[in-house]
């Protein structure tokens, strides 16, 4: 049966009306599909990228279910990576269940845990939760797990790529183990597959996009640029056209965070319209920046990946990768920023010679090649200084060891280009057979016999003549 309403689905009036307010009429893909698996007590493995909808798809079910408030010890456990996506998870449990009555937390480090213990033993049915932070009021015995029946892990490929497995297997083993279990990852990756095998039991896939794929909304396109200042005339470029209403900016680095929000600040976006963050950064620095930016009182928002999984604006007109990131998924999260809630919008990435072998990585996970296109004639164009030509020389080498264990660096590549053929020929051939070194035809045993000795004396005397 095709379910085109919410009201198809076997929820109770105080969600349905929460619901309507929040304008959501028909169900996403993966609502249809997981919401009718999980009221109907199954595990489930969600693949989904981001501005789906599935954070309503595994709450809607667990509010139906856990109803009203009852007892003190928490019912429902959802655990995400960060503590930015930790608040959005709650601030959805606010909006979804305004009208039940049910108390939930949210819990995450970068504050003291005094107003959380608080809270927790006041009594609560759901907690959202850091994997790190549940462990550490757990281990205080401010936590009672007995009572979980249902267990969500959400972004479970960014809790993986952040080394949360540890605490993840620690928290398994100390909640009750006849529950619920729903999974979801955008990506389903081996270690995904593995760890869904360990953690769910029967599970139904429910795949509402290919994996990794990058939402169909937003329009991608590559400017290839020499170096960092010519990035920085570029953005500066962009920024001012009318059409950057509202701009995500990702940086690999806080150093490039920051350098990026200084000269915005500085030259192109009055003060109060920009913000930056990154792990550096307050917790409540990071909270009101958000908020902010949410609002529509910030028009451009500087961070590093601590924020690609974090932030829900539905109207977000572009992101632009300043650094393409090293874990190559999280290209798929970054632009999934943009392009939400059937909102167009746009993902522009600045690439130089050293990302080329990223952006490739990063083309075959998203199964698509990103358009290029010319840098707009006006940018200008900056000759690119000694230092950063050398480095990002430097990290094309390491890229090409990667990939060939044997490479023995450009400046080899270079020295045996400039031999005689012959030379160059048994340089060659001596790496094809493991030799250290190539013999020439003149010369002997490397050990013992007149010939070699002959040979130094008569290099030395060549030497001392030029003297």
């Amino acid at each position: 049966m095709e379910i085109t309403s919410f009201e198809q689905f076997e929820l109770n009036r105080q969600l349905l009306n929460a619901v309507a307010e929040l304008g959501y009429t028909e169900p996403t893909p993966i609502q249809q599909q997981t919401i009718p698996l999980s009221l109907g007590n199954h595990d489930v493995l969600g693949i989904a990228q981001t501005g789906t909808g599935k954070t309503a798809a595994y709450l809607l079910p667990i509010l139906m279910k856990i109803k009203y408030p009852q007892g003190s010890a928490p019912r429902a456990l959802i655990m995400a990576p960060t503590r930015e996506l930790v608040m959005q998870i709650n601030e959805a449990v606010s909006e979804l269940g305004k009208y039940t009555g049910l108390r939930h937390l949210a819990l995450y480090g970068g504050l003291g845990p005094k107003t959380q213990i608080e809270t927790l033993r006041k009594g609560v049915d759901l907690l959202v939760a850091t994997p790190g932070r549940f462990m550490d009021l757990y281990r205080l015995g401010e936590i009672v797990t007995k009572d979980i029946r249902t267990l969500v892990l959400d972004e479970a490929d960014k809790m993986m790529d952040m080394g949360f497995m540890p605490q993840i297997r620690s928290i398994l083993e100390i909640i009750p183990t006849k529950r619920q279990n729903l999974l979801f990852s955008a990506t389903f990756g081996g270690r995904v597959e593995r760890l869904s095998a360990e953690f769910l039991e029967a599970p139904v896939k429910v795949e509402v996009t290919p994996q990794a794929s990058t939402a169909e909304m937003v329009s991608q396109v590559i400017y290839e640029v020499p170096n960092f200042r010519t990035k920085i005339n570029l953005l500066d470029y962009l920024i001012n056209k009318d059409a950057f209403q509202r701009v995500i900016i990702f940086a690999r680095t806080k150093t490039t965070a920051e350098n990026i929000y200084k000269f915005l600040a500085r030259k192109v976006v009055e003060t109060d319209k920009i913000r930056v963050i990154h792990a550096n950064k307050g917790q409540n620095t990071r909270i009101n920046a958000m908020d902010a930016f949410k609002e529509g009182n910030v028009q451009v928002l500087v961070a590093t990946d601590v924020a690609a999984r974090g932030i829900d604006v539905a109207e977000v007109s572009h992101v632009i990768n300043f650094d393409l990131p090293l874990i190559y998924e999280d290209y798929v999260h970054r632009i999934g920023r943009t392009g939400r809630a059937n909102h167009a919008g746009a993902a522009i990435t600045f690439l130089t010679m050293a990302e080329e072998y990223h952006v490739q990585k990063i083309e075959r996970i998203i199964r698509m090649t990103i358009p290029r296109e010319p840098l707009p004639a006006n940018v200008e164009v900056t000759e690119t200084p000694f230092d950063e030509q050398q480095a990002m020389l430097r990290e094309i080498d390491e890229q090409r060891r990667k990939d060939n264990p044997e490479f023995m660096g450009a400046f080899h590549d270079k020295k045996a280009k400039n031999l005689p053929p012959g030379k160059a020929r048994s340089i060659a051939q001596a790496k094809e057979t493991g030799a250290k070194k190539p013999l020439s035809r003149t010369s002997g045993p490397r050990s013992g016999g007149a010939g070699h000795k002959t040979g130094g004396a008569k290099r030395s005397g060549s030497r001392g003549g030029r003297r």
